[in-house]
């Protein structure tokens, strides 16, 4: 199946629920930055957890980022994901990998660590961005978000996040979220209805396996309880904004001195786009025209 994001209601508009599937994303972003089973589950699981926060905001350039940090020997992620679909992410320590844990699956959160901290950066397209700092319950990315939402959103939540990889790559990536909204929140027998069906569930990816699109998911979960399903589907993709006339912005901010040395003792440049790992060169012409460019703009002030 195509990456996807799916929305829902149900309870008369008191439970939102979001779905996503990001398995080709994520082998995207394992194979740009050849990363092991374990960083890619975590890397997976953060990406397909910004997208599903993204997916609340109103403006269409909204953005969500997502910062962990823990100590764990995986070191820092850190993911962009938009309202638009778009997603980029990367791990400090991308080749790190450990033994399966206690229950025989991937130990993301010995990877990550569960001493430390979430940040989240919400910028909504105008105005400063909303940033919000909790600890971490656990770093397997799903508890600790889900944290976030309860405890800086004050909206009970339930998220479960999976990738699947094999020998082959990742074959199944995604997740979802379930909210229940401030009409409905006072219904405590609903909350831990919810909570019951979700804790039911075997994990995610197991049901992408199975090929069950979401739409199918979300009525084994919610159906009798008034399920609508919202019309559209958004396709998700890998996007990095980077480019090489960006490099040359950046460049050009280091002054005149910097460039010349540059020419001097490198002849050139070379910068590696940490979410993508795009390779960007400048040679010693667009460094001298940089120069010039700054020399034109000196004389004109």
């Amino acid at each position: 199946m195509a990456d996807q994001l799916v929305r829902a209601t149900a309870a008369d508009g008191g439970i939102r629920c979001v779905g996503a599937i990001t398995t080709r994303l994520t082998e995207e972003v394992r194979q740009r930055h050849k990363l092991s089973y374990v960083a890619t589950a975590a890397l997976g699981r953060t990406m397909c957890a910004g997208l599903l926060l993204a997916s609340s905001m109103k403006k269409p350039d909204s953005r969500v980022n997502i910062r962990v940090r823990g100590d764990g020997p995986l070191g820092g992620i850190l993911v962009d994901a938009g309202l638009d679909g778009t997603v980029r992410g990367y791990v400090e320590n991308p080749s790190v990998e450990l033994p399966p844990n206690k229950i025989g699956k991937l130990d993301v959160g010995g990877a990550v660590g569960s001493n430390g901290f979430l940040y989240v950066i919400r910028d909504v397209g105008y105005g400063y961005p909303y940033s919000s700092t909790v600890e971490l319950v656990s770093g397997e990315i799903g508890d600790d978000v889900t944290h976030y939402l309860v405890n800086s959103e004050q909206t009970p939540s339930a998220l479960v996040l999976g990738v699947f990889v094999g020998a082959d790559g990742v074959t199944a990536a995604g997740g979802i979220l379930l909210q229940v909204l401030p009409k409905a929140a006072r219904d405590e027998e609903l909350v831990a209805t919810l909570e019951s069906r979700l804790a039911g569930l075997s994990g995610f990816t197991p049901l992408l396996r199975k090929q069950k699109s979401l739409p199918a998911i979300f009525e084994s979960l919610m159906g009798d309880l008034g399920l609508q399903i919202l019309p559209g589907v958004q396709m998700l993709r890998f996007h990095c904004g980077c480019s090489w006339e960006r490099l040359l912005g950046a460049l050009k901010l280091l002054g005149s001195a910097e460039l010349k040395d540059m020419i001097e003792k490198d002849g050139g440049a070379e910068a590696t786009c940490e979410f993508c790992k795009d390779v960007f060169h400048a040679d010693v012409s667009d460094l001298q025209r940089l120069i010039d460019d700054l020399k034109q703009e000196s004389s004109v002030r």
